[in-house]
């Protein structure tokens, strides 16, 4: 069975190894298909993915030559003749036949959406893991070596902001089972790479508290009112006052 990786960098990998689709435009194809896999891609989204408002007059010709040196490709790559049949020509446009478990975004949806329905039955211990399973299909950014147009573009941004909800229950499924501690490493590397987001920022002030390092709970709360205040001129919200007129009220 061939997988595609998306969360990351774009491969495919089968038995014959892992490998790349080569060309821009191609590869921009296949990456849209694979996000948009078992629905018709119609010749319109196509052809605003592959030349951003301007195609060229042989737009159908052109999309058709592309899907044909695709179907050459991942025929030869994989080994597999009946793979290049799983990319399928309508009436409107084009669509990739794949099952669920083939697509790496697929799996991270699927899982969250088990750790999330896990989560809102009190299934904590299930949620975690189904959540840090759903999280470790990520290789960096999405498509990191792919050209993206402005559709891809729309998907990538949608898949970030998803990996970010992720984290957030991710966290959250580990606060509830008391692992205030051991988050804390992990808290402060989303901090880091989350600057402006404030629900992070609370949650490492709460897990330092709880861990008892008050005073570094404060220093974290003086660290994001002095970035709030420098990057957006704002003060933290309601629920950060809250917390840190509580690890105030616990040191005093």
């Amino acid at each position: 069975m061939i997988n595609f990786c998306i969360l990351g960098s774009f491969e495919l990998r089968s038995e014959q190894g892992v490998w790349v689709p080569r060309g821009p435009k191609v590869r921009r194809l296949l990456a849209l298909l694979l996000l948009r896999a078992n629905q018709v891609v119609d010749i319109d989204t196509l052809a605003e993915e592959l030349w951003d408002g301007a195609p060229p007059r042989t737009v159908v010709a052109t999309i058709r030559t592309h899907v044909y040196h695709l179907r050459q490709m991942m025929a030869k790559e994989s080994g597999r003749s009946e793979l290049a049949d799983r990319l399928t020509t309508e009436p409107t446009g084009y669509r990739m036949r794949v099952a669920d478990d083939q697509v790496d975004v697929r799996r991270f949806q699927r899982l969250v959406g088990d750790g999330r329905s896990a989560l809102a039955h009190g299934r904590t211990v299930e949620a975690a893991r189904h959540l840090r399973e759903a999280l470790g299909l990520w290789h960096g950014a999405p498509l990191t070596n792919v050209p993206a147009g402005p559709v891809l573009a729309r998907h990538v941004a949608h898949l970030e902001e998803t990996r970010i909800r992720a984290m957030e229950l991710w966290v959250e499924t580990d606060m509830r089972l008391g692992l205030h501690r051991e988050l804390i490493p992990d808290l402060r590397g989303l901090v880091a790479a989350n600057l402006l987001n404030e629900w992070f920022h609370a949650r490492l002030i709460e897990a330092l508290h709880l861990s008892g390092r008050r005073g570094e709970a404060l220093l974290a709360f003086r660290d994001l009112r002095r970035v709030l205040h420098e990057e957006l001129g704002l003060e933290p919200s309601a629920e950060l006052q809250r917390l840190h007129h509580e690890i105030l009220a616990t040191a005093g």
